[in-house]
Order: structure tokens, then sequence, then C-alpha cells
């Protein structure tokens, strides 16, 4: 009889760590049919109907949702915010038009650029509502991790004698248009062919917020092949060109803990060849390590720990020269960065692939989908060892993930 109560028990503990280890304790806000859904734990509600919306973004405690309400033709991109907490969709203002805004990281007070014009939204009953202006000539910007001030890039100019140098500055979230509060912060010069560049974007700070990473790209033609991944010291004092990279903002991160700057280096727009996963210490006293083997491109990245990168890997395609661009069927590896081992954790079929990997707490998600399709399904593990599984079905891109932590939330870098 004891026998079979401890085999009983067994099977129920069995039953129930599978149970457990299906339900993923996740909360993310995506896209599905270009309609806002969020999902937590296994229920998934339907936020919009009838919109375009796309660039979903948490507030920093997770009370709301930025998001852009569009249009096929990319005529409109009307700013809108769902309140979790009253449930609704709202406008900050009567029509507020942008394609990028950021939340402070660490009030509910959204920054938005509108034609160059940076504004910040003041709060109403606890909301973010009405906006006040900040700064002209913007064209990239980012808080920096105090919550009172922005780094902002103003386009170079064109003169009789080329490009001129890219300005950056340090402004209060009060300014109010004021010229006496805009701070110079580092003028970026741009000289042929080592540095040209005619603008500055996607401004990430390292763990400490003693370093900023930022994209110096050129003109449009120009930066379909190359860009300047570049450092720049908080206090604005050095600055690094750390190598060239595409343009893509989730191409370069930073360490979890440590001042690394994890990102796929090399240039050519097709994804083909040379694109290889590097590792850059700041400040930049050391050599840069590559830990793509040769014969494969990396085309995500995502830290996973202090020591472990995730990439998504495809065989290099060098055979290819002309006709339509062809599909990298990608799969997840793991690179120690100290032992410099490296592991497939991601096994999809034929004609499917993996990319897009993020990490939130223990969990690995990435999403999968055929070669020819455009929406996906979100799979999940817990922690590299798990047992994977589909978190979520037919979404239209990555979800964005909700990371709790002592009782508030923060957006997971995606």
């Amino acid at each position: 009889m004891g026998f079979r109560i401890a085999l009983f028990l067994l099977i129920i503990s069995f039953n129930l760590s599978t149970v457990v280890s299906a339900g993923a304790p996740l909360t993310a806000a995506f896209i599905r049919d270009h309609q806002l859904w969020i999902k937590k734990g296994d229920q998934e509600i339907q936020i919009t109907k009838n919109q375009y919306v796309y660039s979903q973004k948490w507030s920093y405690d997770g009370r709301f949702i930025g998001y852009i309400d569009g249009d096929e033709k990319g005529e409109k991109s009307n700013l809108f915010i769902y309140d979790t907490q009253e449930k609704e969709s709202y406008q900050p203002y009567v029509r507020v038009v942008t394609s990028d805004f950021k939340w402070s990281p660490n009030k509910n007070q959204l920054a938005y650029n509108d034609q160059g014009l940076l504004n910040v939204t003041k709060t109403k009953n606890g909301r973010p509502q009405g906006f006040e202006n900040v700064s002209l000539g913007v064209s990239g910007f980012e808080w920096f991790p105090n919550g009172k001030e922005f780094i902002v890039a103003s386009q170079s100019k064109l003169r009789p004698t080329g490009w001129g140098p890219i300005p950056l500055y340090r402004i209060p979230i009060d300014a109010n248009l004021a010229k006496e509060k805009m701070k110079h912060f580092y003028t970026i010069q741009t000289k042929e062919p080592n540095l040209f560049a005619i603008d500055a974007d996607y401004f990430k700070w390292s763990a400490d917020g003693k370093w900023v990473s930022f994209l110096a790209t050129p003109t449009a033609s120009w930066s379909m092949d190359s860009n300047t991944l570049c450092v720049l010291s908080s206090k604005g004092e050095h600055f690094q060109a750390v190598g060239k990279m595409l343009g893509f903002k989730d191409w370069f991160k930073w360490a979890p803990s440590a001042n690394q700057l994890a990102y796929i280096s090399g240039e050519g727009r097709f994804f083909v060849e040379n694109k290889k996963t590097t590792i850059a210490d700041m400040p930049t006293y050391k050599p840069q390590k590559e830990y793509t083997p040769k014969g494969f491109v990396d085309l995500d990245l995502e830290w996973f720990s202090p020591d472990k990168v995730i990439v998504a890997r495809a065989k290099e395609n060098k055979e290819w020269k002309e006709g339509p661009v062809p599909t990298m069927f990608t799969t997840l590896y793991a690179i120690n960065i100290k032992t410099e081992k490296q592991k497939q954790i991601s096994f999809p079929k034929k004609n499917e692939l993996d990319e897009v990997p993020q990490v939130v707490g223990s969990y690995l998600t990435w999403v999968r989908k055929k070669g020819d399709v455009s929406k996906g399904d979100v799979w999940v593990k817990d922690d590299l060892h798990g047992q994977e599984h589909i978190w979520l079905k037919n979404v239209d891109g990555a979800p964005v993930f909700l990371l709790r932590i002592d009782g508030f939330g923060m957006e997971a870098p995606c």
C-alpha cells in the first residue's frame, strides 16, 4: 500500500510539474492581425479592434501600454495609450502624430518626437495627459537613466564643403524650448571614410549608466550597407567608434551587469555572409572578439546571463549572387563567452526558422515561423535546459514582455 501511495504521489507531482512548465508566468503585449493583445499567464485579451497597431511599449510600472495606430500605407501614425487599470485606450492629447516615443525609466511619462519637436506628457489624474514642448531640431533622443534629462541628436547640415558634424545635447525635461537650457554634450566629428554619418539614433545605456551606445548613420542608401556603432561616456568625455554594422537596433545590446557590448558586426545589406557576433569591452582597451564560426552568419542576439549570449545562426550562402534574396533558416545557439563553448539550443523543423530571442528572468523566448510567411508562433523554455513549448500562436511579430521586479513592472530588453 505504501508503495502504491508513493507511486501515485510521484505521478501527480510529475503531472503538476508538466502543467506548471507549460504555463509560463509571463506577461506580454503582442500584435495579432494588426490588433493589440495582452497575454498574462494563460489568458489572452484583445485590446483593439479595426485598427492597425504596432510599436507597443510598456510603461515603467506596467500600468500603461503606448502604441501607434497607423495604416498599411504608412500615411498615419497616431499615438495611443492603453490604461490596464481603467481598461481603456485614449490619446494623451487631441491628436499626437509620431513614430518615435519612449517611456521614462522611472515614471509614467512619455516623450515623443513630432517631426523634430520633442515633447513630454504632463500628468492628469495619474495618467499621461496633455504635453509640454522640450526642444526643436531633434532627430534622435533617449532618456537619461535619471528620468530628468534627454540625450538628443540633431542631424548634421549639408554645406558647400560637405556634411558637417553631428551635435549631441543634454536637455532637461522642463527645458520648454529655452535656448539657455540646451547644454552641449558632445560633437561627433564625421570624417570619411572611417566615420561618415549625418545622424545618430538608437541610444542605449549600459547597466551602470556610465556608457551610452548608439548608431551613427550615413545617408539613406549608404546606411543600408553600413553604419557605425559608437559609445560615449555618460559625461560626454570619452567617445569610441566600435565597429561597422547594419542599422538594426536589436543587433547591439549591453551585457546585463558588465560594460560589455555585444553586436553583430559586418557590412553589406544582404544576410548571406559577413555577419558576426562580436563582443567589445568598455573602455575598448582589449581587442574585440568574434564568436561566429567560419561558414555561418548570426542574425539576432540576446544576453542570457553575464557569460552567455544567445544568437540566431544560419549557414552562409555565398553562392547567391542575384534573384530573390534567399531565406536564412536560423537556429538558436548559446555562446559561453568565457569558455568559448557553443551549443545549439533550438531545433526547428525543415523550412522553419527561429528568430528574435528574448530573455525574461529565467525564461528564453523566440519566434518560430515558416520561411515564406510573416506570421509565427512564440516559443518559450525555462532556462536553457527546459522543455520548449508554444506560448503564443499566430502573431505578427515578437511580443514585448513585462518583467516584474519587487512589485514594479519593467519592460524587458528587446
